[in-house]
């Protein structure tokens, strides 16, 4: 029924670290990194740069199989089916002229916690959470160069490329989709440590400011709050000093929309030190120079503390990232300006 191709026996379970064949059909071993997944979205993991209207229609002509039977695009794929491939002509691993992610240096990325399904890294300031958007390779493409033989390492949520702290990597498939249900549903709890500007007079304020993206002339994407059009997001600042010229708050945040705690911020009037997109620029310049005690040349944003029932172990997990050195050394140059309450 499939014709004469040539089939080749793959003990694999890492649909991530193989390529498929042009000429020959290939049986892959569906291991953790991919138990619970659909069968397209396998597929298009797999089959990368291979039009999603062909893997359709493979599937619908049962080409595909898994386990020897004739399956579904929705299929959900269990440990230990055998999925069949028929033969597939891939885009290339790397796009011709792109060097491969290079490894992380030891001590680049510090790690708060590891088991079999999950990673907490302290990532630090200037490195992006992924590739894109100008940015061949970001935390995610260096892990897996650092770690080659883990069989999956993926994002369970991302932080922006400029903010520091603690972000959570899944080992197994079943970790991954469970943290996307624990997000989603309210069950990690997430604090950061900011700075803003200026001297912010309150103990503690709920922002509940909707959110909306827009792009700018360039092409650049923006947030702002928007009454109307814009989704829900909620922000709790709590005050943990007063310097006069800079407040030192912690953020709770109760949603995730993008540079959500950077437009709350700006739009309470204090934004972050720091923040090049919405911040204020000349007091950045000052920053950079030294005017807060000590020169200063990031934003200060940092994920702090993470505090959630671990997805698969139903173990109770409260992670803390240290500040970074840079951090320390501004809040030490600020401490004899604390106001007393």
């Amino acid at each position: 029924m499939f014709g004469s191709a040539k089939e080749n026996i793959e003990p694999i379970a890492s649909a991530a670290l193989t390529e498929l064949s042009p000429d020959r059909v290939t049986f892959v071993a569906i291991g953790p990194d991919a138990e619970g997944q659909r069968l397209d979205n396998f597929l298009f993991k797999k089959a990368k740069g291979v039009p999603k209207g062909h893997v359709y229609r493979v599937i619908r002509a049962g080409e595909v199989r898994v386990s020897k039977k004739r399956a579904k695009a929705e299929t959900k794929l269990a440990l230990g089916d055998v999925v069949r491939i028929p033969p597939m002509r891939t885009a290339p691993a790397a796009q011709k002229g792109t060097a491969p992610a290079a490894p992380i240096a030891e001590g680049q990325l510090p790690v708060l916690f590891e088991d079999q399904h999950l990673i907490v890294v302290l990532k630090p300031a200037g490195m992006a959470s992924h590739g894109g958007s100008g940015i061949a390779h970001g935390l995610i493409e260096r892990l897996r160069a650092t770690r080659p033989a883990e069989t999956m390492l993926e994002l369970c949520h991302r932080l922006d490329k400029e903010t520091s702290g603690a972000i959570i990597i899944a080992k197994t498939r079943k970790a991954l989709v469970r943290m996307h249900d624990l997000m989603k549903n309210g069950g990690v709890e997430k604090h950061y440590r900011a700075l803003m500007k200026g001297d912010w007079p309150n103990d503690r304020q709920h922002v509940k400011a909707p959110l909306t993206r827009y792009l700018l002339p360039s092409g650049e994407r923006r947030v702002k709050v928007d009454p109307v059009e814009g989704m829900s997001a909620h922000s709790i600042f709590t005050n943990l000093g007063r310097f006069g010229a800079a407040t030192l708050v912690d953020v709770e945040l109760k949603t995730g929309r993008t540079h959500q705690i950077r437009v709350h911020a700006a739009h309470l009037g204090h934004p972050l030190v720091g923040d090049d997109k919405y911040g204020d620029f000349d007091f950045n310049k000052e920053a950079v120079k030294g005017v807060l005690g000590t020169p200063f040349r990031r934003m200060f944003l940092h994920a702090f503390r993470l505090r959630l029932q671990h997805p698969v172990t139903g173990e109770a997990l409260d992670i803390e990232a240290p500040l970074p050195d840079e951090c320390v050394r501004l809040l030490a140059a600020l401490e004899p300006q604390r106001k007393k309450k």
